[in-house]
């Protein structure tokens, strides 16, 4: 039998008062003999027989489900980047994070609809006027270093973040908290000078891990040594290489973690992670190289492949207070230019789609409404006549090895623009490199990976209102879209803040100090003994505080 099975495939859509994503899950292999097609009105299947003849079918043996979770165990997982630091309120690199959330909790947490639930914080309530939000905390939860938790450190934590001497990178999430107070051990109360319908979904940021107000007060330094209320302690770290996890014994979820120790290995060459996973020396991988993923769970492989649609998006960056590109016009002709389908196409195999300025599935704009989201040679040729035909050269940075694509992506956009007669050069940077430079906005353009977020909000405050602590990255900014930030975030009703974020979106897009290229796939590749993983659309890895080694 020649069978052709074409599938649109099934997709879950949670819709939230904060935001909207989709999450796409893997089956485990099932021996399809006799072969057996189910046509659903959700999945449309088309079935093509042309000859009727006998298929052999391979079928790999799995482990059979433990009736229980077996507790113990070394996990070794594999990553193409280190983390550049331990404090969780500084860092922006994907590879900090993804350490730094098993050792560090926040208030709230994300569950792999996107949903906000509850995390050291068991509950909430606001205030009829949406300008008081208390919380009662999680019972006997401790630091690692013994102490129990109280909401005095949680009102340390949040003071450390909003003061502007510490430079936290989410520092914007929270600019409407006016004051931080601590009635009880157990009771923490947010005063806001104006509501914040997206502060929930900030809570849930890995950069606002709960810190020891005895700690601080003492003097540590988180930027040496970690200590946090997370499944996971900080047990050994040589940068670039290895860095191990150990169980905490007295995690406040009862019997979490499973996992005695997680060893995150250090490996560049995504490549090199696959070839480790196939000959089982290595249990679990976050990949981020779509090439990787799609070849990961191909042949007679047993493998997990396991892809979540991301949050994070693809973006060229253009740094609107360079001379080059002062002109909006120039910054204009430049995103008409660019063919972003192709980009995706090139960099990433096609593996993802094109996408707006907000990420959130129920927040993108429809692409037909945004400036030039479709290539068009003529329109950039016009535009630069326009603004009188300048030589335009810039150099774009791109990070080594994160994103993997950065610099195939780099290289179209390179070709593509060299077609307006736009010179581009191209500079590679060690990761840790690029971070500061990307902080410090040195830099023409820059090709990045940047994070999502459920709620539109906490992904354009920090960048494109005038006092968003990421507005130097981003260097433009205006007064009609500060005022369009102010309103949509005081919105409770999902469908008027879409309609607001629509149009922050297509001002962002007609100015055109970014050109947003396209949202990819979170890849993890695991062995079939790791069970009880959840992969995320946002990327985090909270959930390996779940998994155990049915082996």
């Amino acid at each position: 039998m020649n069978l052709r099975i074409r599938s649109a495939g099934a997709t879950a859509i949670t819709r939230l008062i904060l935001g909207s994503a989709f999450l796409a899950a893997c089956a485990a292999p099932t021996a399809p003999a006799p072969v057996e097609v189910v046509v659903t009105q959700e999945v449309p299947v088309e079935v093509v027989v042309t000859q009727e003849v006998q298929v052999e079918v391979v079928v790999t043996p799995t482990p059979e489900p433990t009736a229980s979770p077996k507790s113990g165990g070394t996990l070794i997982a594999a990553r193409a980047a280190d983390m550049t630091g331990l404090d969780p309120h500084k860092q922006t690199a994907f590879s900090s994070f993804r350490v730094l959330e098993h050792i560090y909790e926040p208030l709230l947490n994300l569950d792999k609809d996107m949903n906000v639930v509850p995390n050291l914080a068991q509950s909430w309530e606001w205030s009829d006027d949406g300008l008081t939000l208390t919380m009662t905390l999680q019972e006997g939860v401790v630091f690692h270093n013994g102490t129990p938790m109280t909401s005095e450190d949680v009102k340390a934590t949040y003071e450390r973040i909003l003061n502007e001497e510490t430079a936290a990178a989410a520092r914007s999430f929270f600019s409407s908290i006016a004051s931080v107070e601590a009635p009880d051990a157990a009771t923490v109360v947010f005063t806001l000078s104006t509501p914040n319908a997206a502060l929930l979904a900030a809570m849930t940021n890995p950069n606002s891990g709960i810190m020891s107000k005895a700690l601080l007060d003492g003097g540590w330094d988180p930027a040496s040594e970690a200590v946090g209320t997370g499944p996971f302690k900080l047990a050994n770290w040589e940068p670039d290489n290895i860095l191990e996890l150990e169980r905490n014994p007295d995690y406040w979820r009862a019997g979490l973690p499973y996992l005695d120790k997680i060893e995150f290995r250090t490996i560049p060459d995504e490549s090199s992670i696959l070839a480790g996973l196939r000959a089982g020396t290595i249990d679990w991988a976050l990949i981020n190289d779509p090439r990787v993923g799609l070849v990961a769970a191909s042949g007679a492989s047993d493998l997990v492949k396991d892809t979540a649609p991301a949050l994070a998006y693809h973006v060229l960056q253009l740094n609107a207070s360079r001379p080059m590109f002062e002109d909006v016009k120039v910054r204009q002709a430049i995103s008409c230019a660019i063919d972003r389908q192709q980009v995706l196409d090139t960099a990433s195999l096609g593996e993802g789609e094109v996408v707006s300025p907000a990420t959130p599935l129920f927040y993108r704009a429809d692409l037909g409404s945004l400036f030039c989201y479709q290539k068009d040679l003529d329109q950039a040729n016009s535009l630069l006549a326009e603004a009188g035909n300048p030589a335009v050269a810039f150099t774009v940075i791109v990070a080594a090895g994160e994103p993997p694509t950065a610099v195939a992506e780099a290289q179209n956009i390179q070709a593509q623009l060299a077609e307006i007669g736009v010179t581009v050069e191209i500079e590679t940077l060690e990761l840790g490199v690029y971070v500061d430079r990307w902080l410090k906005g040195d830099f023409d353009a820059a090709v990045a990976l940047n994070g999502g977020n459920p709620d539109p909000h906490n992904m354009f405050f920090r960048y494109w209102h005038s006092t968003g602590n990421l507005n130097s990255v981003a260097n433009y900014s205006a007064p009609e879209i500060d005022a369009l930030l102010a309103e949509a975030v005081a919105l409770t009703d999902p469908a008027e803040r879409k309609a607001v974020y629509d149009q922050i979106q297509q001002k962002l897009a007609e100015a055109a100090p970014w050109v947003w290229l396209y949202v990819g796939y979170e890849y993890r590749i695991y062995q079939p003994y790791v069970e009880n993983y959840t992969n995320m659309s946002n990327g985090q890895t909270i959930y390996l505080r779940e998994p155990w080694l049915n082996k």
